[in-house]
Parts: C-alpha cells; structure tokens; sequence
C-alpha cells in the first residue's frame, strides 16, 4: 500500500462508524461489574485490557481483582449497543447526539445494575 492509499484509508477510517453504547467488565468469581459508556466499544476493551495488563488501571479494586483472579476470571459483555442513524458521522458536532445517548444509557444500566459495594467496581458519589 503507497502513501497515498494510506493517507486515503486513514480518512475512511476517521470517518467511519464504530460500535458505540454501554458494557460492563464483569468479575466472574466475585460478580462484581464495572459499567461504562463509549463512543467505541471495541476501543474500549482493547484500553481496558491494555491497562489491566500493564497494572496501570485507575480503579485500584479492579485492578486488584485482575491481579488476585487473573485475566480468564474477567468478561468484557456488551450490555446496549446504538444503531447508528443513516447519516455519516463526519465531524465532532455530528457526534453529540450520540454522546448524550451513551450518557443517558450508562446511566440507565448504573441505575439497573448498581454495580457498588459488593457487585460492584463503582463508588457511590
């Protein structure tokens, strides 16, 4: 692949549509769950594991967890996904509406779940 085909499939790349919605990380020894958001759930898990992995995750229970269990004791599920509209996703600003959604959705599983104390990685605010 020359330079420009890069250039040319790093452009459709930005301009593509990821999986975007809710998950949880899921301790399958304890039951305890982390819940997030995101604008790119495959993103997501690859950030989650590359940092559980390295023992650099900011959650300190969890990644106590990771290390005491062990990576196969832990489950990346995909608890809500969005359907993209039929428009492109092209610019920040047309990406809003999708970020509210994924805000009111972890929000929505937070509540359902309640993923503090004992089933849970959260901490209550």
């Amino acid at each position: 692949m020359d330079k420009e085909q890069r250039k040319q499939a790093g452009k459709e790349y930005a301009q593509s549509h990821r999986p975007m919605g809710v998950f949880q990380l899921r301790n399958v020894k304890s039951g305890k769950v982390l819940v997030g958001g995101t604008m790119d759930l495959k993103g997501m898990q690859n950030r989650l594991l590359f940092q559980l992995r390295m023992g650099s995750h900011i959650n300190k229970e969890l990644q106590r967890d990771w290390q005491e269990f062990g990576e196969d004791s832990f489950r990346y599920e995909i608890l809500e996904q969005i359907k993209p509209r039929e428009e492109l996703v092209l610019s920040p600003e047309d990406l809003k509406p999708y970020q509210e959604e994924v805000k009111v959705l972890e929000e929505l599983w937070v509540e359902k779940l309640q993923p503090y104390g004992e089933r849970g990685y959260h901490r209550l605010r």
